[in-house]
């Protein structure tokens, strides 16, 4: 039973004629819009003016002003894949031991129920779920934040299936490619390198002063090189670049999102590096950008 079978079944067609039309709510617009992948870091970039948060709020006035924001963050693991789907989307503080200032930032950026069920309709591969709880995480909201600060953009969130490889991940991204198109800025949130057991301080004691074990700086060089080559074969393959990339990648939820970026890859576009910088011994903050040459 193919999909709109299924709903017609579930639902009755006319609702189903109704549902459909969500597809055409964006019209396809020319130029595609870049693809970033961006590494967060400390929920602190959020509300510091730092050079990685001065960078993002650089790269919102390069790029075109998108019609909304489409973030698959590594906070958000669910079993299945799910999206935001609520008007007003809740600002998330998932985290603990900061200052109050980072506990009383709320996001106020609207949702867009009609974006989340064409999306959500984009995808074959499995079915996506329309989500009314969670939210926007910090994986989200500190970057977005500072990116749009005015929150007058449609922002929403994809999940991360934590019971995945990192092939479907990559497949499923590909199934997004069309609301590049239509002015959709998507954005993965996350770290290429990220252990938190393995961070340590330099002298000066300074978070954010450049500073990386020696593991950590050689996997970020690796995972560069073959994002410049195109080689995403061993990206996808991630767990068997060898020990110094699972210490780099302990667990996947901050990797993954990078592989959405790079499924987003089309053969016109070129790749460059921001942010390339290993911070706390174990984190690097290097991040991607995917655009039309």
């Amino acid at each position: 039973m193919n999909r709109n079978d299924f709903l017609t079944t579930m639902i009755g067609a006319p609702l189903v004629a109704g549902f459909n039309q969500f597809t055409n709510s964006l019209p396809e617009q020319g130029p595609e819009m870049p693809v970033l992948f961006v590494g967060h870091g400390s929920p602190m970039n959020g509300i510091e003016t730092n050079e990685f948060s001065q960078y993002w709020k650089k790269l919102a006035d390069e790029i075109p002003v998108p019609k909304a924001v489409l973030v698959i963050s590594a906070h958000w693991l669910s079993r299945g894949t799910y999206i935001t789907a609520m008007e007003s989307p809740k600002t998330i503080h998932d985290f603990g031991g900061f200052p109050q200032a980072l506990f009383d930032v709320q996001y106020p950026a609207k949702g867009s129920p009609e974006l989340a069920k064409e999306t959500a309709a984009l995808v074959h591969s499995t079915v996506v779920g329309l989500d009314h709880d969670w939210g926007l995480d910090h994986g989200t909201w500190s970057v977005v934040r500072q990116m749009y600060p005015q929150a007058n953009i449609p922002v929403l969130q994809l999940s991360i299936d934590y019971t995945k490889d990192g092939q479907y991940h990559y497949d499923l991204a590909k199934e997004l490619a069309s609301l590049r198109r239509k002015g959709v800025l998507i954005l993965g949130s996350g770290n290429m390198v990220h252990n938190l057991r393995m961070i340590a301080l330099p002298p000066s004691r300074d978070f954010n002063a450049a500073f990386g074990h020696d593991w950590a700086i050689h996997m970020n060089d690796t995972f560069k090189k073959l994002i410049m080559n195109g080689d995403h074969a061993p990206l996808i393959a991630y767990d068997r670049l060898g020990p110094e990339a699972r210490l780099a990648i302990p667990t996947p939820e901050h990797y993954l999102p990078l592989l959405y970026t790079l499924g987003l890859q089309g053969k016109r576009d070129a790749i460059s590096f921001f942010n390339d910088k290993a911070v706390a011994g174990s984190l690097t903050m290097t991040s991607v950008k995917i655009a039309n040459a």
